[in-house]
């Protein structure tokens, strides 16, 4: 720990307020230098669970900071108890790294890859981790609502996660086919020791797929308790009731993006209702109808709040993104009553083609179930095509769009799909 009194606890300030002040991407690098002191570490990770997807972003070590898995980061950050700390060995890239774990209150996960720290410098880590978090979590609050509309079918956590359960395909198939083609043993034994592989590799995929989901998609009870959590913070020193009524357990799981993003929408709803002086109360009630997720919110405030500007106008226009309704009921001297209506499934557009891309019939109607995230093999069976002509397609598609993958064609073409609307 270091020392010096009154000089290094105004050094340490200094580099916590540049810290909060610096834009997202420059964060981690400087709360590493922050923690420095207090935990000597080789990397670190963070995965925000915020509203932008629940970004990775690191500082350090490349190895660690691209090779540790983000399905072992997200259970991690599911099993461990807001403000906590533990150690952990995480498997990074075949070798297995001594990782402190330190998830904020208000449920941001940093991981420090070989940190020396004793049980002061972890608390001291986790001090600052909660002051910095909440501060990533304004940031991403506060920032323009675009990429919802991409998220709804491009979310980077998903397609990571999706990502790694096709390695761990690749690889057990792999394994199994070097077995089986293997000179230097004989049939029955290869066939033996092939069924062995397989069937060891088929656990692992469950495994992978199960975790993948979990990534994915959030229990609409789980995401609640999520925003009980994310509000205490913003209601600890507000002269406000805060009263929020469960969702039914059977409720549907919610997309990830959409979990956090009506977490988001909530938080800022709340923090504009608060800045009415007569807002005493507010009433929150999360519900499912099987296709939405149902948000009401209500105050006791004079009734004068308005959706076309003010503290508001970034709550409309990220429900908006989400795909979602917003109507607000404002009564004077009765209160400010809001219903939004988020769609759980992404948009199923079709035929919106700017002749600019030059898309035949064919191709226009790949790039609808692409972006609807379908795979090829169920793109094929829709079209009544193979996978073969799917692929050719979806090569002449990137070409034309001026893409190179999945992701960056479904946000072309909802960005597309958003202009038109607007235009309409």
């Amino acid at each position: 720990m270091p020392d010096g009194g009154n000089d290094c606890t105004a050094h340490i300030l200094r580099d916590l307020v540049e810290t909060v002040t610096a834009p997202a991407s420059a964060v981690p690098a400087r709360f590493s230098d922050l923690i420095a002191p207090f935990a000597p570490h080789g990397a670190l990770v963070i995965l925000t669970a915020d509203v932008d997807g629940g970004h990775r972003r690191g500082a350090g070590d490349p190895a660690f900071v691209t090779g540790v898995s983000f399905l072992d980061l997200d259970e991690r950050l599911r099993a461990q108890h807001p403000g906590s700390v533990r150690r952990e060995r995480l498997d990074v890239a075949g070798e297995p790294v001594e990782t402190l774990l330190v998830l904020s209150r208000n449920g941001a996960l940093l991981a420090l890859a070989a940190p020396i720290a004793d049980a002061e410098g972890e608390q001291v880590v986790l001090d600052l981790w909660n002051i910095v978090s909440l501060r990533i979590q304004e940031l991403a609050d506060a920032a323009a609502p675009g990429y919802l509309r991409q998220a709804r079918t491009s979310a980077g956590q998903r397609m990571e996660a999706l990502a790694e359960v096709g390695e761990a395909y690749s690889t057990t198939l792999a394994t199994v086919l070097a077995v089986l083609r293997s000179t230097a043993l004989a049939d029955g034994v290869a066939r033996t020791k092939a069924t062995a592989l397989a069937t060891e590799g088929l656990v692992d995929l469950r495994t992978s797929s199960d975790r993948a989901r979990t990534t994915t998609e959030e229990p609409v009870t789980t995401a609640f308790a999520r925003l009980r959590d994310d509000l205490r913070p913003v209601v600890d020193y507000r002269d406000i009731d805060v009263q929020l009524v469960e969702p039914p357990a059977d409720g549907r799981p919610l997309p990830s993006e959409v979990a956090h993003g009506a977490r988001a929408v909530v938080r800022g709803s709340i923090l504009a209702l608060a800045e009415d002086a007569d807002v005493r109360r507010v009433r929150v009630q999360w519900d499912c109808d099987g296709t939405n997720l149902l948000i009401d919110i209500r105050d006791d405030g004079d009734g004068t709040v308005t959706a076309g500007g003010g503290p508001l106008a970034l709550i409309t226009d990220r429900v908006k993104a989400l795909r979602g309704r917003i109507d607000i009921d404002a009564t004077p001297g009765w209160g400010t009553d809001m219903s939004i209506v988020i769609p759980l499934d992404p948009p199923h557009a079709h035929g919106i083609s700017p002749a600019a891309w030059s898309l035949g019939p064919r191709e226009t109607d790949v790039l609808d179930l692409l972006a609807a995230g379908r795979r090829n093999r169920d793109i094929a069976g829709e079209l009544g095509i193979s996978e073969n002509t799917v692929k050719f397609h979806v090569a002449n598609v990137y070409r034309k769009l001026g893409v190179s993958s999945r992701a960056e064609a479904t946000a072309t073409y909802l960005e597309r799909v958003h202009h038109s609307e607007a235009d309409a």
